[in-house]
């Protein structure tokens, strides 16, 4: 959850909030967003690695865990209320405060992850695990993005335009903080009971970085973690870049107000409510790798038509309660099939764990699951620079006003932005069929390390 509201604001509200709202230049606050991720990302493979060998009573993970919950949820404040500063101090202002944020979230995220392999062996009772996770991570994200556009981001005086009003991104800097610590504490706290249970660090040796490196090569050269790898390249792409958009689609392309995306977020509720039963029931009949296939096959097979349907003119009109009804409906579908492709290559990561114990001898949780952050953050934020990239291709202005838009140019925001997330999630389903990991070779492999 508190990882989950961490990528909402970073994936929906920041670029428009420091863009529109405090006219930093959109170049400069994707700039900013974009070396922000690529610091984290190097983060997040250190944090890995000290892990998986952190000797204390407290165990490998939950001593990272428990110290990362006020200082994030601190610097995740201080992110949303700026002070008065030019141009070139708001700038630096943003690059600090999101590596600051970034870096500390990944002290809780890369270790409560790589807990999750810990926790069970099981091939179905991991695809569980991976499903209650990413339900929380989503209704964390929603909660609060649905509390932001209902309550804060609403028009005033000042500010006829909701999603424009600066007061409410003030307040919501303060909400998601003590989400995000509160669920940090009880996420750990709820886990606590489980250090005995946990497995143990490698004993303690003088390691050269060319012994880790070398190390850290031995774990990564698997041919199903580079398939996850790559699914996770264009996923992170694709979903960059729908996090930046999807503001500005819903206000400028669809034209709804503050309180109509109010109701349209919610409906990811209902995503993630059906997919947390459906993700274990499908992968047990059909294998993990199939199932995330077929699921990623069909949400890119959505994901163009109603834009599509807007630009032959098949949709109803924008204001309209039709409009609303439909994206709603479309919202929950598309999205609901996207949370169960990613729990499902979250779960398949966790079956790689054992496959490289069995290889190199060592447990490497938090690196495998490190290594597959580091690439989703990093070009997730590559996801946002393409998203200003679009913009600028159809000359998307600077302090747009919904309805006062050139409609070329509206039009264009859709006929760039769906081809686009097409070619992504093409590309991750193309990667992903390289995946090897069934039910009887995970089972072989757990069978081969108690032998051994």
């Amino acid at each position: 959850m508190a990882y989950g509201v961490k990528d909402n604001g970073f994936g929906f509200f920041l670029l428009l909030y420091y863009n529109q709202v405090l006219g930093l230049p959109a170049r400069l606050a994707s700039l900013a967003i974009f070396i922000a991720l690529l610091v984290d990302a190097v983060s997040d493979p250190v944090v890995g690695t000290l892990s998986d060998r952190l000797h204390s009573r407290l165990g490998r993970r939950h001593p990272f865990m428990y110290a990362s919950a006020l200082p994030v949820a601190f610097a995740f404040y201080l992110l949303w209320n700026p002070p008065p500063l030019g141009e070139h101090g708001l700038f630096l202002y943003l690059l600090g405060m999101a590596i600051t944020v970034r870096t500390l979230i990944t002290f809780y995220e890369v270790p409560s992850s790589a807990l999750a392999a810990e926790l069970t062996a099981d091939y179905d009772e991991r695809t569980t695990l991976s499903s209650a996770r990413h339900f929380f991570g989503w209704a964390g994200g929603i909660l609060v993005s649905m509390l932001a556009y209902l309550f804060l981001l609403v028009p005033s005086p000042e500010q006829p335009v909701g999603q424009l009003n600066p007061r409410g991104y003030e307040t919501y800097g303060a909400l998601a903080a003590v989400m995000m610590a509160v669920a940090i504490l009880l996420s750990t706290a709820g886990t606590h009971r489980n250090i005995p249970d946990l497995k143990p660090p490698p004993p303690r040796r003088r390691r050269s970085l060319a012994v880790t490196l070398r190390e850290l090569r031995q774990t990564l050269a698997r041919r199903s973690f580079f398939a996850l790898f790559g699914f996770g390249i264009f996923a992170a792409m694709a979903g960059g870049l729908v996090g930046a958009m999807s503001i500005y689609l819903n206000t400028y392309f669809w034209e709804l107000r503050s309180d109509q995306i109010g109701l349209l977020v919610p409906s990811g509720f209902l995503s993630a409510a059906l997919a947390l039963p459906a993700t274990p029931w499908l992968a047990a009949r059909t294998g993990k790798k199939t199932a995330a296939i077929g699921l990623s096959v069909t949400a890119l097979l959505l994901s163009p038509i109603p834009y599509a349907a807007r630009l032959l003119g098949w949709m109803p009109d924008n204001g309209t309660t039709e409009l609303l009804g439909l994206l709603i409906l479309y919202n929950v579908v598309e999205v609901a099939l996207l949370i169960m492709s990613t729990t499902l290559v979250s779960a398949m990561m966790a079956d790689v764990v054992e496959e490289s114990e069995l290889s190199t001898g060592r447990r490497s949780e938090g690196v495998l699951f490190a290594a597959r952050s580091f690439v989703g953050k990093s070009l997730s934020g590559l996801g946002v620079v393409m998203a200003t990239g679009l913009l600028g291709a159809i000359g998307f202005p600077d302090g747009a006003r919904p309805g006062a838009i050139e409609p070329e140019v509206v039009r264009n925001l859709g006929l760039v932005y769906a081809p686009t997330l097409m070619v992504l999630y093409g590309l991750a389903i193309l990667a992903l069929s390289a995946y090897t990991i069934t039910r009887s070779q995970h089972e072989a492999n757990l069978a081969a390390l108690r032998e051994g």
